[in-house]
């Protein structure tokens, strides 16, 4: 049961957790892997809906201020992104719509070598992220960005892990951003699909709005100061932040597939 006392030990650490996912998740997203896991080591009774409830409340408003941090310094192709964020929207409603319907389990298995695809091809191609030449203003780009933030929207409603790392590949790879246009793109588009995702979460009651406003708030100043920190210091250190993440995503996913940690315990 959650806990009311706001100044307990388990909600402190939730809020060092929601800051330090906030910045993680301005920079390349992936901040799921701190807010999820702690959630649940304080909350171990609560619902597991409940609890995905709570994290993508508080996610969203950090990834809103992150993305208006991003607008202000960043310029993003206009039109692509309306296509990619109605599109991302759309996705993610229908795939948070479908996994109340089927179990995800099944992609459980084949995503630890999906995300680990994506980190060898990042690791290959030295420069891969570092310029900016986007292709946004034929057909073929704005397909690919339709139907790309549809997929990956869809895949956030439904299952969720990497999101933020699939988005960022979508921008970076096929439509020649490089990693800080990137990061503002999948910011945008990530920020409409947790959006739709809480259109579910809310009406069936599966917020705490307690404690999920106590980590928003954290989750904010997390947002601001990893924006600032990726817009200071450019594609170069994005790229590294995404690969590092990626990296624990593949050992997170792997280890949650095929327990190859368990012999640690």
């Amino acid at each position: 049961m959650i806990l009311n006392e706001i100044l307990s030990y388990g909600v402190i650490f939730l809020a060092l957790a929601a800051f330090l996912a906030g910045f993680i998740d301005a920079i390349v997203g992936g901040g799921g892997l701190l807010q999820i896991p702690a959630l649940f080591s304080v909350y171990p009774k609560e619902t597991p809906a409940t609890l995905f409830g709570i994290n993508k409340l508080s996610a969203v408003g950090g990834t809103f201020v992150a993305a208006t941090q991003y607008i202000k310094k960043v310029n993003l192709p206009k039109r692509l992104m309306i296509y990619a964020s109605v599109c991302s929207l759309v996705g993610s409603f229908l795939g948070a719509w479908t996994v109340t319907q089927i179990s995800p389990d099944f992609i459980r298995k084949f995503l630890p070598f999906i995300l680990l695809l994506l980190l060898a091809f990042t690791l290959k191609n030295k420069n891969f992220g570092l310029t900016h030449q986007p292709q946004t203003q034929n057909l073929r780009s704005i397909c690919f960005a339709s139907v790309g933030a549809f997929g990956i929207g869809f895949y956030d409603g439904f299952f969720g892990p990497g999101t933020g790392a699939f988005f960022m590949f979508l921008f970076v790879r096929f439509l020649g951003f490089d990693f800080l246009h990137g990061a503002a793109a999948t910011k945008i588009v990530n920020c409409l699909s947790n959006f739709a995702a809480l259109a579910l979460f809310i009406p069936t009651g599966h917020i705490h709005w307690g404690i999920a406003l106590w980590m928003m708030s954290f989750n904010i100043v997390g947002g601001i100061i990893g924006s600032i920190f990726a817009l200071r210091h450019g594609s170069k250190m994005v790229r590294v932040f995404f690969i590092w993440v990626v990296l624990a995503l593949v050992l997170k996913t792997a280890n949650d597939s095929y327990h190859i940690f368990d012999f640690i315990r």
